[in-house]
């Protein structure tokens, strides 16, 4: 699949770095941080498939993710980059190092774990976007009052209306909504065999105040990736780059120097 992507830095002749937003996400996530990086490094930012101007597909699997990124990859005459994922696009990194190895320089993984999990709240919040009334949006301000009887965080809401858009033929949104709830199981969990572990360096960094990454998370990740180190960012949650932006850009390049 063709993927959507901008790119940052594109002057720089280094291993790129390649940002994986999460679900429901899109790269405009990380063009504060991609800016950032992009004084330093060649970053590419896509959106990932059933998000941003992406294609659709009712396959939500990892490894299909991963080789959509690989063909990005291969189309830009990139021999070896520097996934760092968010969460969903965290998994989507994992398995592209797992099962690519050669094709990773070295592997960042934000706020997220390779383990089956965090279902539950998702489920919901794609239940009550799949509710909103299109058909009966006035204006933004609007869907906002709507999608707030069902989802009362205002900065998830706004993060979420991010993916819609206004056409000739009314709202929709950009996101493949049916089909990641319809595949929610899959993004919820991992590789269900065990592959052979990505042995590169590698670091997790985790919101303080996020319950992402686990204690009991960490034999799992220590076992698929050997050479992990896991680094916390004081006063984050689980968007830890949006929340703590400096301090995040300051640990990933540290991580890539």
């Amino acid at each position: 699949m063709k993927l959507y992507y901008r790119e940052f830095g594109e002057q720089y002749s280094g291993t790129p770095v390649v940002l994986l937003h999460g679900l429901l996400g899109s790269l405009v996530n990380w063009q504060r941080i991609a800016r950032s990086l992009g004084e330093r490094y060649r970053v590419i930012v896509p959106d990932l498939r059933n998000h941003g101007r992406s294609p659709h597909s009712d396959d939500v699997s990892y490894p299909a993710m991963a080789s959509d990124v690989l063909e990005l990859l291969d189309d830009l005459d990139i021999p070896r980059a520097v996934p760092v994922g968010h969460s969903m696009g965290g998994k989507a990194a994992m398995v592209l190092a797992l099962q690519h190895a050669e094709r990773v320089e070295r592997l960042a993984v934000v706020d997220i774990a390779p383990v089956v999990a965090y279902s539950g709240r998702l489920a919901q919040l794609l239940d009550a976007l799949l509710a909103l009334p299109l058909d009966r949006i006035e204006n933004r301000a609007h869907a906002d009052a709507l999608l707030a009887e069902r989802v009362s965080d205002k900065a998830v809401r706004d993060h979420m209306l991010q993916n819609l858009q206004r056409t000739d033929n009314g709202w929709c949104w950009r996101n493949n909504l049916q089909a990641l709830r319809d595949g929610l199981d899959v993004i919820s969990g991992f590789l269900e065999q065990a592959p052979k572990p990505y042995t590169g360096k590698c670091c997790f960094i985790k919101g303080e105040h996020s319950d992402y990454i686990k204690e009991q998370s960490l034999p799992r990740i220590r076992a698929l990736f050997p050479a992990a180190e896991i680094v916390e960012i004081p006063a984050a949650g689980h968007w830890v780059y949006a929340e703590q932006p400096q301090a995040f850009v300051e640990t990933l390049e540290n991580f890539l120097s």
